[in-house]
């Protein structure tokens, strides 16, 4: 491995394919979350019942708009870290031919992601209300348009596979199960084939409880692996894995079927103010995050997907996995003191 900061990186390096969504963010209160309820730690699809939350929401005094969506959130987070070349990161996903599709282009744009949507005028670009309370955050995600990516209308198409294939690391989020697994199967075969990195995320509790099946069946093209604690416990009681021991669990997970063998899977768990466990070589291992004030905390909305980000951003620069995870903590750090996941104009990371 290189330092890494010489590296000098060219576009579309790093490839993204999600939900691209408009965050709907706004602080309520504990009765706000029984009235539709939610935990206050959670990420769901929306259903029926949500409906009138959407409605709720936009109403409330303080609210805010920012472009979200978990994978499209961290490519945007890597490119900040990278800051040039511009368009290091490629982004991929559907959107709707309205008001909310054209401000995450325009968000894209301003991030220097090369952001390529298939867009559809059947749905509308799709909305996450994050319901803040504390330093907690409720997500509640109406797919819409997110959910219509078609793999034979977007991926298959020659100038988007072109995109792919100049990547060398590619990240999706388990949230993307969900909408296209044909299509992640097909990104992380060519990643496979290619010796290439294919990163992923547990994303949510639900993705291992209701789409187990997807999850495992891209798990043995997966050379890195992400999730939070509730995520990793969820998993693992999903695989029967039988011990709630965070550092078993990481082990466990690196050693389920690999289909690169060249490449020993990474698993990588944050747990908030926790120490961050890492699968180093035959062993997990703890990684301090850094210390923040408890009051400096404005919201913890995007951390997960910063932490990602920071990490991608010192990969692509072919960092040590102790480097890439320092980057992950940076990140987090800095947008747990912002709402939503922005950030300020240049990192300060060294």
């Amino acid at each position: 491995m290189s330092t890494g900061r010489e590296t000098t990186l060219s576009e579309n390096t790093l490839f993204g394919m999600g939900n691209p969504l408009l965050d709907i963010s706004a602080v309520v209160d504990k009765d706000f979350l029984d009235k539709f309820g939610l935990k206050p730690n959670d990420q769901i699809l929306a259903e029926e019942k949500h409906k009138a939350l959407f409605e709720e929401i936009v109403k409330r005094n303080k609210v805010e708009y920012h472009a979200g969506g978990s994978t499209q959130n961290s490519v945007k987070i890597a490119q900040w870290m990278i800051q040039k070349p511009h368009k290091v990161a490629t982004f991929f996903g559907c959107i709707g031919t309205d008001h909310f599709g054209e401000i995450l282009k325009k968000k894209a744009e301003e991030a220097h992601v090369d952001a390529h949507y298939y867009e559809q005028n059947v749905e509308p670009t799709g909305t996450c209300a994050a319901c803040i309370t504390g330093d907690n955050r409720s997500l509640v995600a109406n797919l819409a348009a997110a959910n219509c990516y078609k793999k034979e209308k977007h991926l298959d198409l020659d100038s988007n596979w072109e995109l792919v294939k100049k990547a060398k690391v590619y990240y999706i989020a388990g949230f993307f199960l969900t909408v296209s697994p044909e299509s992640i199967i097909k990104v992380a075969r060519h990643a496979s084939d290619n010796n290439k990195i294919f990163c992923m995320n547990l994303s949510a509790p639900f993705i291992s409880q209701f789409f187990k099946e997807p999850l495992m069946e891209v798990m043995p093209y997966v050379d890195i692996l992400f999730g939070n604690e509730t995520e990793a416990a969820t998993f693992a009681k999903e695989l029967g894995f039988e011990t709630d021991d965070i550092a078993e669990i990481a082990k466990k997970t690196q050693n389920l079927p690999k289909e690169n063998s060249s490449r020993q899977r990474v698993v990588v768990f944050t747990q908030g103010k926790d120490d961050t466990v890492a699968t180093v070589g035959e062993k997990a291992t703890m990684f301090p995050v850094l210390d923040i004030d408890q009051n400096d905390i404005v919201d913890t909305n995007g951390a997960g997907d910063a932490f990602v980000g920071g990490f991608l951003s010192a990969l692509v620069q072919e960092q040590r996995l102790e480097e890439c995870i320092r980057a992950g903590h940076y990140a987090a750090n800095v947008i747990i003191r912002r709402v939503g996941c922005t950030f300020p104009e240049k990192p300060d990371f060294h």
